[in-house]
């Protein structure tokens, strides 16, 4: 609520996060309680945001490199806002590593492979896909195809997980989903 009275874009962005995240969890059959510690993950996993200027959260142009690297900083904000609080599942850990990339070109520790958590990898890869899908105040949102052609390149690459995207882009079930 905290979140949503200070900028609706980011939650209305982590509901939609978490919706799909939730989904591809479901249907990997991770099993309930892995489900629910990601469904909690997903739907903070911008708390940190609310550290950050609100005008460069709703810049409507291009962020500048100081501004970016204020953003970078949202997930270690998370991470300590939420470090302290008892859950039963590793959350602080999840926002923390949320942009984390496979090759460890993520932010903001630089990890890498399998030292990402898997709810990591699935928060990454349900974050990177509403934001390409979303519409902006600076963008429209993208189609279906354009996104996937988009996150298959990411994974390829190196950035994201591999095994994780083709389930996703394989899965009918999330080709016409409303997150």
């Amino acid at each position: 609520l905290t979140i949503e009275m200070r900028d609706l874009y980011t939650a209305g962005h982590q509901r939609r996060v978490m919706n799909l995240a939730v989904a591809i969890a479901r249907t990997m059959n991770l099993g309930q309680d892995r489900i629910e510690g990601i469904r909690m993950a997903a739907v903070i996993h911008d708390i940190g945001k609310i550290a950050m200027p609100a005008e460069i959260l709703s810049k409507p142009t291009r962020l500048s490199r100081t501004e970016f690297q204020l953003i970078k900083d949202h997930p270690r904000v998370g991470y300590d806002i939420l470090k302290t609080i008892e859950f039963p599942w590793p959350v602080a850990h999840i926002v923390l590593q949320h942009h984390e990339r496979m090759d460890g070109s993520g932010y903001p520790d630089g990890k890498m492979g399998h030292d990402i958590p898997f709810a990591s990898r699935i928060l990454a890869l349900a974050d990177i896909y509403e934001a390409l899908t979303a519409k902006r105040v600076y963008k429209p949102g993208m189609p279906w195809e354009k996104a996937v052609a988009i996150i298959r390149r990411e994974a390829e690459d190196g950035k994201l997980d591999l095994e994780l995207v083709e389930f996703f882009i394989s899965n009918e079930l999330f080709k016409d989903s409303e997150i």
